[in-house]
């Protein structure tokens, strides 16, 4: 291992980078608060600065992707539609198999320039989290209870909400609903067969209603759907503690894009067309499985310097208070003052363990565990 690689596995770094993040992610947190005021006034200025904003938080994790780890991504596509992407707003379908796809998700909206704008359907619970999940509420992201009985009205709303947005938006959507596990797995299949529809060896079934309905709210508002699965070489099964690590992955991602007009508006058949998909998508992987790519040219977009030039601007506004004060705690000899810097260290790194396992697959979500007769979403 090189000098640099060993730097990367040190705990301390990784203590650093969180230190950066948060502190950095509860001023801007702070500083959206104060941003409300332009709603009444000028709401589309208001919108415009919080994807700003929420640049600066979302960079920092897509910077530890692209530059930290190093991680390698290598985009199949069209080349027609190639030259689209970023240029449009679009409905993006993601699959749900890895602890990091989330992460890939985001470095995909980076590398064309629409990540502080990219949207999710994410749980109502991570509303109420600080810093990604309050960046969230200014965004104006969707959240859901998954209970659709609960969900439908208010999503809708949220939805139409988006339909005069000033940017260009991708709205990013895990149709799985929860992340990929043989349990999981298991169970969706045993429903598939007992309402009779098609079995995947690959992906969850799809949740229908969501997606359904997230087209027929932003419909003429999204030009397409980004159908998209994602691949790593070599059967890695990359985590964030890997990426933070430093370890280096090499993710290949497919993307279809179909224009909404392929995409049926009555609910029923657009469900049906969301499982063919679906059965596509599989048949997308047991190639992968096969053969080791795509069957569409593969390119590779360029890395953008700004995530970096983010993170080292808030990396030199926070670290030198951090290393000042740390100095004149040391300097003071004072074993009270010792014992407390002792005690923040050992609650920093459990928070950054604690932040580290809501990623990982085995601590996952348990929807779709035990849930045999799901409504789909």
């Amino acid at each position: 291992m090189d000098i640099i690689g060993f730097l990367k596995s040190q705990f301390i770094c990784h203590l650093l980078i969180c230190y950066i993040f948060i502190v950095s992610g509860l001023i801007i947190n702070f500083i959206q608060l104060f941003t409300l005021v332009l709603w009444p006034i000028n709401k589309q200025l208001f919108r415009k600065v919080n994807c700003r904003l929420a640049y600066c938080i979302s960079s920092q994790m897509v910077m530890l992707l692209e530059w930290w780890s190093g991680t390698d991504c290598t985009l199949y596509t069209d080349p027609e539609s190639y030259h689209k992407y970023g240029k449009e707003n679009a409905i993006v379908i993601l699959n749900h198999n890895f602890e990091i796809d989330f992460l890939c998700g985001w470095n995909f909206c980076e590398r064309f320039g629409v990540l502080g704008s990219s949207k999710v359907l994410a749980k109502k619970e991570l509303s109420y989290v600080p810093i990604i999940g309050w960046m969230w509420y200014f965004l104006e992201i969707v959240f859901c209870k998954r209970k659709w009985e609960e969900d439908r009205k208010t999503v809708m709303q949220s939805l139409l909400n988006l339909r005069d947005y000033p940017e260009n938006f991708w709205f990013l959507i895990h149709c799985e609903g929860t992340r990929f596990t043989e349990q999981k797995h298991q169970i969706s299949m045993q429903v598939a067969e007992t309402k009779g529809l098609p079995k995947l060896k690959y992906h969850l079934l799809p949740r229908t209603k969501g997606f359904a309905i997230t087209v027929q709210c932003l419909r003429n508002v999204v030009s397409a759907v980004y159908d998209s699965t994602l691949n790593f070489r070599n059967n890695e099964n990359p985590t964030l503690l890997g990426v933070l690590n430093g370890k280096k992955y090499h993710a290949d991602l497919y993307v279809r894009r179909i224009p909404l007009e392929e995409v049926p508006e009555d609910e029923q058949e657009c469900s049906k067309w969301l499982h063919r998909l679906y059965q596509e998508k599989d048949a997308f992987q047991e190639d992968y499985y096969r053969t080791g790519t795509y069957p569409a040219t593969p390119i590779v977009p360029p890395r953008r310097p700004w995530t970096l030039l983010n993170w080292l601007f808030w990396a030199l506004l926070l670290l030198y208070p951090l290393f000042q004060l740390l100095i004149n705690m040391v300097s003071s000899g004072s074993s009270l003052t010792l014992a407390s810097f002792a005690f923040v260290i050992i609650v920093a790194s459990v928070g950054v363990r604690w932040m580290i396992g809501v990623t990982e697959i085995n601590k996952g979500s348990t929807y779709g565990n035990n849930d045999n007769k799901p409504k789909h979403m």
